[in-house]
């Protein structure tokens, strides 16, 4: 089987192959250090944390992870926890992407599992037949690989969803009209919990990768150019929004900093003959609800699941249905992620803003309202998405 991406998605999907027996080989674009380097989302709904103990790669995240039983919501200047454990029996883990990857990357070099970087020009071939080719450059020489299935989770810009033609998929998306500008800076969190902000000058976020290192985001326009930030500019801006008696943002070193539009996106099927996609390759959400690391893990382990009776018997009712299953609860977090998002950022029109404050003080004094913010934060299980009424539309 042949696994086109090493994020965590491939090499999830790689490790549950591992573990029931079947072969896979990854192919990805980028050299290991840079894959190893890239700072990416931090926050592990339940279920996904337990996996990654179950899956035997969950030692260390468990040693340097940080367990949140809350999460806070600031408005007005005034602080409200919603406290998940409370509201669900559930926690979230905050543990940072690249801390993942590292994890199963050194698994597969403890294993010699077959994981290639640098593997360049990689193009699909034959995947509507039973005998798929995935063809790439590695070291100057070109190379094919014949597999039985290939899994495309080489993000939202890799070639595996392009290589369904566009008359066979249906897209759906939105541009929001704000972006995230992102700091990572060497300074321990000025708070426990994630904290969610919102301001009249604009959404902020404070939340934190360890006990050293924060990350830190302030909403912006979509056409800021980060070099009108220094840092400076930015630490004035996280004071004046986070700004409440008794609180103050903790500077440090910049490390990196960005700014990242933010959209909703999703392409329907998520597969076509042996090509399947998973993660973002196949759907996008803002990261205001803390879903697009967990959804894409949530995919390959549908995957997965569907490929052990495939490749053991034939049985390919699973396979068939990959699609809408995984679906069910990608428009399930496309719709949470949307929620958050819009109660958060600050609109422009001053009636939205209105209203927006409204909803954002029913959430912070109704216990309905937060539990149900708390459940989709978590991770709903497997059992409530598929009580949900209705299907793919």
């Amino acid at each position: 089987m042949a696994i086109v991406g090493a994020g965590p998605a491939g090499l999830v999907l790689a490790r549950l192959l591992e573990l029931a027996g079947v072969e896979a080989v990854v192919l990805e674009q980028r050299s290991r250090d840079y894959c190893l380097a890239r700072v990416r989302a931090g926050v592990l709904e339940h279920d996904i944390a337990q996996l990654f103990r179950d899956i035997g790669v969950g030692a260390r995240m468990d040693r340097d992870g940080l367990v949140h039983e809350g999460i806070e919501l600031q408005v007005d200047g005034i602080p409200h926890r919603v406290d998940l454990a409370a509201l669900t029996g559930k926690v979230v883990m905050v543990y940072g992407q690249q801390e993942l990857t590292r994890d199963l990357i050194e698994h597969f070099d403890a294993t010699e599992g077959d994981v290639r970087f640098e593997a360049e020009d990689v193009a699909v071939h034959d995947w509507t037949t039973d005998q798929p080719r995935v063809t790439y450059r590695s070291e100057g020489e070109e190379r094919e690989l014949r597999c039985a299935i290939v899994a495309g989770c080489d993000g939202f810009h890799g070639v595996c969803r392009d290589t369904i033609p566009a008359g066979d998929r249906r897209t759906y998306e939105i541009a929001y009209p704000y972006a995230w500008l992102g700091i990572l800076a060497q300074a321990p969190p000025a708070t426990d919990e994630v904290l969610y902000n919102s301001h009249g000058r604009g959404f902020s976020l404070y939340s934190m990768r360890s006990h050293e290192v924060s990350r830190l985001y302030l909403q912006v326009r979509p056409d800021e150019r980060i070099e009108d930030w220094p840092d400076d500019r930015i630490w004035q801006e996280l004071d004046t929004r986070f700004a409440r008696d008794g609180f103050h943002v903790i500077r440090g070193a910049t490390i990196e900093k960005s700014v990242t539009p933010m959209r909703s996106y999703v392409t329907e099927p998520m597969q076509q003959g042996r090509l399947f996609l998973a993660g973002d390759a196949a759907h996008i959400v803002p990261p205001t609800g803390a879903k697009g690391l967990n959804l894409a893990v949530r995919d390959v382990v549908r995957l997965a699941a569907a490929l052990e009776p495939w490749f053991a018997t034939g049985d390919a009712t699973l396979l068939d249905r990959y699609t809408d299953d995984c679906l069910a609860r990608v428009w399930r977090a496309e719709d949470f992620s949307m929620y958050m998002t819009r109660l958060l950022h600050v609109p422009d029109d001053p009636f939205e803003r209105r209203t927006q404050l409204a909803r954002l003080r029913y959430v912070c004094s109704s216990e309905a309202a937060r539990r149900s913010l708390a459940e989709n934060y978590v991770g709903l299980s497997d059992a409530a998405i598929a009580a949900t009424i209705g299907g793919t539309p």
